[in-house]
């Protein structure tokens, strides 16, 4: 089964997280696909990942660019790089019956919006219901992130 984690944003906002994230992936020798809840969202955050740190180059491309990078960014469920990790943010959905497709799926949410903390909570039922492994990560008052369940 898939390991699922929730990610659960009180103090950042996602440009604060999934770079780093990101990162760690690649680092593991693993492929990653970003599913964001709009085409709008997938272009701040293409844009955003070319320019979030001056020392660092986080490869990626986004629909009709080559999709062989490590790093796709979608709102669809595309997967052309035969990705590890699928993350799913901005009120992106996934079936939790798709999700042994991936070794690992992690959810980040903004604990600030009712409405994000609804659907992850009906997303971590689901993904239980099915079987998966669920985990869930909560940040701390400096920004770490803490296993809460």
């Amino acid at each position: 089964m898939t390991e699922v984690l929730f990610y659960h944003l009180e103090r950042g906002v996602l440009e604060d997280v999934l770079p780093g994230l990101l990162e760690k992936t690649l680092e593991r020798g693993w492929k990653a696909v970003v599913r964001a809840g709009s085409r709008e969202r997938v272009n701040t955050l293409d844009q955003y990942l070319w320019t979030y740190r001056d020392e660092s180059f986080l490869p990626h491309a986004s629909a009709g660019e080559g999709g062989e990078q490590p790093v796709w960014i979608t709102s669809e469920t595309d997967v052309p790089n035969n990705a590890d990790l699928l993350f799913l943010v901005d009120g992106a959905a996934a079936q939790a019956n798709t999700l042994s497709d991936f070794v690992r799926c992690v959810t980040i949410f903004d604990g600030r919006d009712d409405e994000a903390v609804s659907d992850a909570r009906t997303f971590w039922k689901q993904a239980k219901d099915e079987g998966h492994a669920v985990t869930y990560w909560k940040q701390s008052s400096q920004g770490r992130w803490e296993k809460q369940a």
